[in-house]
This record gives C-alpha cells, sequence and structure tokens, in this order.
C-alpha cells in the first residue's frame, strides 16, 4: 500500500509487516527515512537530526545553515561530486569534463501494478496484486532526470526498485555508475552477510560486523558468478533464524555487478547495489535512455527464516515464468556423468529405457550431440545433429525416448564457440577479442560477442532449426567460463565501455525469444553449474543447475546458501554415482535422494549399472518425490540446522500453507562411538494440532514438537539419512 502525504511531501510504502518512508526535505533532496517494521500513520521524518560537521560541506541553498550536509543525510539515492563523499549511487561525465550529479525531487506519479522494464528481467504483478510509484529527480545542470520506480507486493513484504535515466540536454553524457539500489541506515552496529564460494562450492554464507570504511564483494567475470552472489543481507548482530531485523537485498542481474557497504565517519552505514563500475561506461545521447537492473528488498523484523520464506513465495508466484506454473514439473535423467561424449542412439535409448522404468519421466541429452563434437574442443558453435553418433537425427531418437512414455530434452551452450568450428571459421570476427591480441580460452572455448544482433540471430536460426525438428520439451543452457578479451567490432572505440552490459542483455534478449516463441519448453539454467544463479537467469530460466558438484554432502552447504533467497523449485538438484566424480566421497543412496529431493529433482547417472536393490531405491525415490511435490515445492521452507555450525546432523523441513502436512529431512554427519541422544525442534506447525508421524506412527501436537522436539533415531554407518512425514490428524 502506498500512502501519500502531498503537503509534507512524504512517501510512505506499507506491506503486510513493514514500512518504508521517504520524505523531501527544504531543499528538494529525497531523504530515506525509516525502514523497518510496520508503523502507520506517523510521519518519522524526526529520526533524521541535522548538526554541523566539520569538513561536511554545505550546499548552496543552505546559505550559512552549517547544520545541513548532504555528507550526512540519508538519501534515497547517493549523488557525486557535491558534497557527500560516501558511495554514489550515480556518477556522470558530463560534457565539460566533471563527474558531478546533483538530485533534486521534482515530482511523482503512481500506477496500478508492477512497472515493466524494456529489455531486463522483473517482478511482475497485475493491478490487484502490486502498486507503482513514481519519484522524478532532476540534475538541472546536467539536464539529466531520473526515474525512480518502486513496486510494493504488500502481501510478501516485498518492495522493487529500478533506475532510469533520461538525457534531456542537448549534449552527450557519459554514464561512469548507475546503482540500482542505495539503501542508507542512521545506525552501524549491523552484521553483512554475503554468499560467497567457488565453482563446486557456491554461496557459502559468510557473517561479519559492518565496519569502518567500505566492504565490497562481486563479479567482474561478466558473469554474476560462482564466486559471489547478488544477494546480500544486513541484519542485527543478535538476529537468526527466528528473530531480529533483517533487510535482504537481491539484484536481478546476471552479469558484472557489485555490492558494497559504508560505515561512515558518524557510524551511519550505505548499502549500494549495481552494475560494476568496472569497464562500465554508458554513452547517453540527448533524448537518449538508460535503465539500471532491479532490485528487490524484504524486510523481516522476525528473523532471516521469514525473509527467505516471502522472498520464495514472490519469486515463485511473481518472478518465474514457468511453464509447469500449475502442475509438476517431470523427474529428469542426464546422461553427462553416465556417457560424457562417447554416446551413440543406441546407448541412449539404453539410458532412457532403464530410467522409464524406475518411473523417471524426461531424458536429457547432454553435450557431444552436435557438430564434431567429441571433446571439449571442437564443434561448438555448430547446433546441427553430428549425424555420425545420431544417424537418424533427432526425428529418429526423439519418438523412440517418447514411445518410451518420457519427454526428451537438449544441452546447448549458445553464448560459446570453438575455434575448430564452421561457425569460427566463417566469422572469426564474431568473439569477443582485443585487436592485436590473441584471446584467451577458458574449456577451450571463446566467447561469441552476444552485444551484436547479427550474431544472436544467426545462433537462434540454428536452436530454431534443432528445436522444430523434434519434440523437444526441455533446454539445458550452459555457459562454461567467464568473460575476457571484452571487445566488440560492432562498437565504436569510445562506446567500449557498453560491451559487458549489452553482452548481458543480448543473452536476455534471445532467451525472451525462446521464451516467446517455446513457451512450453522449460529451460534451465547452467553457467558451469552454479556461476550463474541470480534473479535475472531466473525470470529466464526458471530453474537454474545449483552447483557441478553432485556431492550429496557438499550440496547441503550449497542448497543451505541459496536457500535463503532462492525457493527449492529453482535448484537443479540431482542424485549421482558414488564415488562422487568430485571429491570421491561415498555416501548412501537414500542420503543422496533425500538431498536431491529439495531441489528440481532427477538423477545423472549411468542406471543400466544399478543393482536391483538400488533400482528398487531409485523407484521409492521417485515415488515419494512425486507424491511430496507440492509439499516440497510450494510448501513454507524451515532450516533448522545449519551444516556449516553443526557437523552432527544438517536438517530442514516443508510446511504446507494450511500446516496440515510436513515433511522433515535429516542428513546425519560422520557417526561415531557412542553418540549422545539427541532432539530435533521443529518449526512452522500448528501448536493445537495432532501430527502422526509417517501415517502410522505415535502422534504429537504440534506445539510438542516444536518446543521439546522429535527424538532422532541413531542409525549407523556415515552420512546417513532420513524424512518424517507428519501429517495433522482428528
Amino acid at each position: 500500500m502506498i500512502v501519500l502525504d502531498q503537503e509534507n511531501k512524504i512517501f510512505t510504502l506499507h506491506t503486510q509487516n513493514t514500512t518504508y518512508q521517504m520524505k523531501v526535505d527544504q531543499y528538494h533532496v529525497l531523504e530515506h527515512i525509516y525502514y523497518g517494521a510496520r508503523i502507520d500513520n506517523r510521519d518519522l521524518s524526526g529520526l533524521i537530526k541535522c548538526g554541523e560537521r566539520s569538513f561536511s560541506p554545505n550546499p548552496d541553498e543552505a546559505g550559512r545553515n552549517r547544520d545541513y550536509s548532504l555528507d550526512v543525510m540519508p538519501q534515497e539515492y547517493s549523488t557525486c561530486g557535491v558534497g557527500d563523499f560516501r558511495l554514489p549511487s550515480i556518477e556522470l561525465e558530463l560534457p565539460g569534463g566533471s563527474h558531478t550529479a546533483d538530485l533534486r525531487y521534482e515530482g511523482f506519479h503512481l500506477e496500478k501494478g508492477k512497472y515493466k522494464l524494456v529489455g531486463l528481467p522483473g517482478f511482475h504483478g497485475m493491478e490487484n496484486e502490486a502498486e507503482t510509484l513514481v519519484v522524478l529527480l532532476k540534475d538541472s545542470a546536467a539536464r539529466i532526470a531520473v526515474e525512480m520506480y518502486y513496486g510494493v507486493f504488500e502481501d510478501f513484504d516485498l518492495i522493487t526498485r529500478a533506475i532510469r535515466l533520461v538525457n534531456e540536454g542537448t549534449e552527450t553524457i557519459r554514464v561512469c555508475r548507475c546503482a540500482s539500489l542505495c539503501l542508507d541506515f542512521t545506525r552501524s552496529d549491523l552484521d553483512l552477510i554475503t554468499f560467497n564460494g567457488h565453482h563446486l562450492m557456491e554461496r557459502c554464507l559468510d557473517r561479519g560486523p559492518v565496519r569502518p570504511g567500505i566492504q565490497s564483494v562481486g563479479s567482474v567475470r561478466g558473469i554474476s558468478s560462482h564466486q559471489h552472489n547478488p544477494f546480500v543481507m544486513i541484519c542485527d548482530h543478535d538476529a537468526d533464524e527466528d528473530r531480529g531485523m533483517c533487510y535482504g537485498a537481491m539484484l536481478l542481474y546476471s552479469g558484472s555487478f557489485e555490492a558494497a557497504v559504508e560505515c561512515s565517519q558518524y557510524e551511519n552505514s550505505r548499502l549500494v547495489m549495481g552494475i560494476h563500475p568496472y569497464h562500465f561506461c554508458w554513452t547517453l545521447e540527448p533524448a537518449g535512455t538508460f535503465t539500471a537492473p532491479e532490485t528487490a528488498m524484504v524486510c523481516s523484523p522476525d528473523g532471516f527464516g521469514q525473509m527467505s520464506r516471502q522472498y520464495h513465495k514472490a519469486i515463485r508466484k511473481h518472478l518465474l515464468r514457468d511453464p509447469y506454473q500449475y502442475e509438476r514439473k517431470p523427474v529428469l535423467v542426464n546422461n553427462w556423468e553416465a556417457t560424457y561424449f562417447d554416446f551413440d542412439a543406441d546407448k541412449l535409448v539404453d539410458i532412457a529405457r532403464e530410467a522409464a522404468d524406475l518411473g523417471i519421466e524426461l531424458f536429457v541429452m547432454d553435450d557431444g550431440w552436435f557438430g564434431s563434437r567429441n571433446d571439449d574442443n571442437s564443434g561448438l558453435g555448430d547446433w546441427q545433429v553430428n549425424r555420425e553418433k545420431l544417424p537418424g537425427g533427432l526425428e529418429a531418437l526423439v519418438p523412440c525416448v517418447k514411445d518410451l512414455g518420457m519427454k526428451f530434452g537438449i544441452w546447448m551452450e549458445p553464448e560459446m564457440v570453438n575455434e575448430d568450428s564452421d561457425l569460427y571459421r566463417a566469422h572469426p570476427d564474431w568473439i569477443l577479442r582485443v585487436p592485436g591480441r590473441a584471446p584467451s580460452r577458458g574449456r577451450g572455448q571463446l566467447v561469441l560477442d552476444f552485444s551484436r544482433k547479427d550474431v544472436r540471430d544467426h545462433i537462434y536460426d540454428q536452436m530454431k532449426a534443432v528445436l522444430d525438428s523434434a519434440d523437444i520439451s526441455y533446454i539445458k543452457w550452459d555457459m562454461n567460463r567467464s568473460l575476457t578479451d571484452v571487445w566488440s567490432a560492432g562498437l565504436p572505440a569510445g562506446r567500449q565501455g557498453e560491451v559487458y552490459h549489452r553482452y548481458v542483455l543480448g543473452v536476455y534478449d534471445l532467451l525472451e525469444r525462446l521464451h516467446c516463441d517455446y513457451p512450453y519448453i522449460l529451460i534451465e539454467g547452467c553457467c558451469g553449474g552454479g556461476g550463474r544463479f541470480d534473479g535475472g537467469m531466473l525470470y529466464y530460466t526458471p530453474q537454474i543447475w545449483c552447483s557441478d558438484d553432485t556431492d550429496a554432502i557438499d550440496r547441503l552447504r550449497i542448497q543451505y546458501g541459496t536457500s535463503f533467497c532462492y525457493p527449492v523449485c529453482t535448484m537443479g538438484a540431482h542424485v549421482s554415482a558414488v564415488p562422487n566424480e568430485q571429491n570421491g566421497r561415498f555416501t548412501p543412496l537414500e542420503t543422496r535422494g533425500i538431498t536431491a529431493m529439495s531441489g528440481a529433482f532427477g538423477y545423472e547417472m549411468d542406471l543400466g549399472k544399478c543393482t536391483e536393490e538400488e533400482k528398487r531405491k531409485i523407484r521409492c525415490q521417485v515415488e515419494t518425490y512425486k507424491k511430496h511435490y507440492n509439499l516440497i515445492h510450494d510448501g513454507d521452507y524451515y532450516r533448522l540446522s545449519s551444516p556449516f555450525q553443526d557437523s552432527s546432523y544438517t536438517a530442514w523441513e516443508q510446511v504446507s500453507a494450511g500446516q496440515k502436512e510436513a515433511l522433515v529431512n535429516v542428513v546425519m554427519g560422520c557417526t561415531h562411538s557412542a553418540p549422545p541422544f539427541r532432539t530435533l525442534r521443529l518449526k512452522g506447525l500448528n501448536p493445537s494440532f495432532q501430527y502422526q508421524v509417517d501415517g502410522i506412527g505415535e502422534t504429537y501436537s504440534g506445539g510438542e514438537l516444536m518446543k521439546s522436539g522429535y527424538p532422532l533415531p541413531q542409525i549407523r554407518g556415515d552420512y546417513p539419512a532420513f524424512q518424517i512425514y507428519l501429517k495433522a490428524v482428528g
């Protein structure tokens, strides 16, 4: 709900549990007043105090009033070069050579429903689901307008923000920085939580106090990256899963980004988030526009868990455009770890036949089916079927798989090219490559210049021919290297600072074309696993391969960190063979199944090598997943323990909307002699309901399970796991 006090120029955004307020001050600066637990019908501007601060300049309008300085005022969108020495939100290079931006309030308007961004991802909402506030700021000297968009999803405690710049002058301006989010706090006794890692161990939670100076995470890789995720949290020192003030900020962007927090000299804090300024410079012609990516904020006065559940619900309903939104996604099997590049049509059909017999519903043909592709060094860019491996083409293979009662999916890596390919031999100028320099390779690949429409059109025409040749239900869109040698033959020298961002826009453009032309094909994003797991990609690919690490124990950490923002239904998670390919660990099949079941479920193994007992267990896993699908994917998610803090077990829980059902998942650590007896306290249940365990076991009240807990069984062996299904009775 958006409440306006036009007389005092106060804008208040209410959600179910929170309030966000800003006010235009006497010098037409848009001040940030408050963001926190809901407070109705109050002007909270008295929270902002002024006083003279040495070496903090005063704007000209203040005259001899030394109490007012932008250097200490909380602002909605921080300026640059005019007295605020903290993190800027915007930096402009003006025709005279200065790098200043001084933004003052000009007006506002309201819209029903959620605003839309051209060429960029964003949350979506109809007139009865969201409201939009647009606040206009202007720099009169630079003649630039800043349109600040606020989308309010009241039921989800979600506020989105976006920025659009308009050059209203007659001369060209260069945009050197344009952040998507500026959030000021009048305190510094806060913790910063980021989600960091590397390939094969993404999104591990890191927490530490906000310290004097600037702390930042980000990526200059051209992708959101395995190393840092474009989602961060700010919270009270003592905040945990169930209590304390917590703020989440998610950038819906899949390229280079930066999230920086500065604690100023007077113990105020500022979070600025957006496109990374490294090698970014956008030329803004007269009447030209530039739109920065969207951010999505959730404030929870009740800890991390509530924040996560609000994100999960909002993402599922208002971000994902999933062809399976109202029906169950199929359980899949991928042939990669079973065959790698060594396969033919008969081998693929054999795997599909084994899978169909186990209740698996989608067969995915991975890398190696096209061009001259028999290893990492050839074929990328030539998206035509390799007729030596598949003599009859997809026209023959796909019906064989469908006759088994299965759907068919395919792997593609559209953004890359090998030098040993027909595409590269014909168009060597289509890659990102600095003139006069030999390009770097990654996995034997070069990067196609997706900032160019002619390159995208050629790739799309090839993809379309493949998709039109057979009944294909799924695409795994992969991307296996970071961007280097970032220079485009399609832009003049003075505009090379636009290439990183134009590349991301090009990826979005191609994905949007696929979405429009093939709305019933499920696209799963992948970037060496979880290197591009972000809200931007989720808008186009409603599930993402969570990590190339399929080890069940490593996945506990990866999926735990991912869950702070992203819902279970977005996480591609598969059961793979042991010893695990990535780390050589042996874990029981039950454990691998339970871990993968908290995701978009599938298998990544040669099912023909399984014993009859293993096949029986796989059938049981598939049946369990199908039975509890709605509970797993749509239920409220509760983290019951942290794999980073307790090595004895990791537990999590899904609870249905009406609290009538719950599924508790527990993975034990290494076994020790004479282990202690433990109880697990559950969450999210109705304290007055009676819950029966697994439909036949003892009955417990919800209050009992949440206060005194459920006794964990003692199981022998390393890394055992089990599930507890609770159903309300009586």
